[in-house]
This record gives C-alpha cells, structure tokens and sequence, in this order.
C-alpha cells in the first residue's frame, strides 16, 4: 500500500468502536467508506468526508484494506456473506471480539475468498484510539499485517504483531479482558464494602494506586513460576492468604453485600488446600484454576 497518507480504507461495522475506528483513519487522511447496517450511523461520519456505502460489498470494493468492527462473528458472517468475492487481493482486518477458534474459522473462510486475513484485538477503549495509550493486538497473516501496518498506525503506534496464529490475539485478549473485568468486581466490591462502612469510595480512590501498583510485579512472579513448574511460597502461602480471604469474605456477609464472586474464589483456594498445597506460593491456584492438581 504506497502512498500511506492516501490509502482508501473500507470500515464495516459503526457502533461506538467502529465509528471510533473510522474517524481515525479520517484524522490520519486516509479515503475512508463506510458501512453499517443501519445506515443513519454514517451520518456523522459523511460530514467528516468519509463515503457512504449501500453494502458491505461496496465498501471492500473501493478499498485494498477492509477493517471490519461489529458486535460478534455472527454479525461479520452476515455482513461479509455477499462480500466474499470481492475479498480476493485485499487485506481483511478483523477487530471484532471473537473466540480463539472462531477466528480461525474466519481466516480459513477469508482465505478460500482469497484475502490476507489479520485478526486483531483493541485493548482500549473507543476515545482512546488515535492516542499514544491505544494498545491494539495482531495475528493471523504477517504479510497482511505488514502492508496494513502503515494504515492502521493511525489507530495507535502501539500495535503489536503476535504471530501467525490466527487465534493467538484473541487468545491474548481474552485473557487480558480477565484480567480486566475481575479487576472491575474486585473495585465494585471494595467501593460496596467501604459504603457499608460508612467509608464513601471517593475516600478510598486515592489508596488504590498502591494495591494496583502490586499487580505487574505479581503477574511476572506468578507467570514466572508457573511456566517454572515451582510455587514457592516465601512472601505469601495459599494457607495464610486463605486465612486472610476468609476473614475478609466474614466482613462483606455481615453487611449482606453478594458474596458470589468471593464465594468462586474460596472454591478454588479450598481445592488448593484440599490437595496439599497449603505451602506453596499464590502461583499454585494458577494450575489449580485449570483443574490440575
């Protein structure tokens, strides 16, 4: 794709991240058409210069690189099903959330059409792409990736090519959206908890820094030993953390807040006990979660 500034790029799919996507691309310069399914979502996009297509089909036709951000992969199954032939010689970038194998069923179709099939997570939220925070994640076809590069440079510079796994930057996604939306119950819990205490959570806020900054370090230590096979438990053991989590669950239950989520956590840590790993480090509930013992 020469010419970077001048590229034509085909966004399918305007919901918040889509439209975000396509403004991008519009900042950045790039010829932009656009599609939705419900083609008043476009509206707003027209008035920045980007070109309205009647069809999914339309809009890859005009453009070497389809970039392609819908609610899931029954929703790009649909929009791409009449597009198909018109992906021969394009790239297709897939930015919809999907399951590591659904992607791979996607690249095996995107294939048989003929494109170069690059499957992608956003690990951001809609205003933050365009930004130098954006992290965005690739997989799938290297030589794709590499002539779309220059185009989607516009999303974010932090764009990070995984390998030629179709699968691997979902795989990476849905792990790190783990991450994320047990982070999310874990504030919701606190901000409950300090309420019943009659602690607003806006007193709390400025404390959370120093528990959040303890998280890096304890991703790299427990990744670390579990690809070591070895759970040393200097710093913290499964038995005195459980001590701890229970008395802890004890608090929430007596303000009737909902303990399901502590609940889930106490199932695995008694697994953990149960099979003898009461002196191993925090690492062990790792292979414990997977159901080995």
């Amino acid at each position: 794709m020469s010419g970077e500034a001048r590229t034509p790029v085909a966004v399918l799919g305007l919901g918040l991240m889509g439209s975000a996507i396509a403004r991008a691309f519009l900042a950045a310069g790039h010829p932009t058409v656009v599609w939705n399914r419900t083609g008043a979502k476009a509206d707003a996009l027209v008035e920045l210069d980007a070109t309205r297509a009647a069809s999914a089909a339309a809009a890859i036709e005009n453009a070497p690189l389809a970039v392609v951000s819908l609610l899931d992969d029954d929703a790009v199954g649909a929009a791409l099903r009449e597009a198909g032939p018109r992906l021969r010689g394009r790239v297709l970038v897939n930015l919809t959330s999907s399951t590591p194998e659904q992607s791979r069923r996607r690249a095996e179709w995107a294939g048989r059409h003929g494109a170069e099939y690059v499957d992608g997570a956003v690990m951001a939220v809609p205003q933050g792409l365009g930004t130098p925070d954006a992290l965005l994640l690739y997989s799938g076809s290297e030589s794709g990736y590499r002539t779309a590069e220059p185009v989607l440079r516009a999303l974010t510079e932090q764009g990070t090519y995984l390998g030629a796994d179709h699968g691997r930057a979902a795989a990476f996604d849905a792990a790190l959206v783990s991450v994320f939306w047990l982070s999310l119950f874990g504030v919701s819990l606190g901000i409950a908890l300090a309420e019943a205490e009659g602690v607003k959570g806006s007193e709390l806020v400025r404390f959370t820094p120093a528990v959040v900054g303890l998280l890096p370090d304890m991703a790299a230590h427990t990744a670390a030993q579990v690809e070591a096979g070895h759970y040393p438990g200097h710093d913290t053991s499964i038995s005195s953390a459980y001590t701890a989590f229970a008395t802890l669950r004890e608090v929430v239950a007596r303000h009737g807040i909902d303990t399901g989520v502590l609940d889930a956590t106490g199932e695995v840590f008694r697994r953990a006990l149960a099979a003898g790993h009461g002196a191993d480090g925090l690492a062990r509930l790792v292979p414990t979660l997977a159901g080995s013992r």
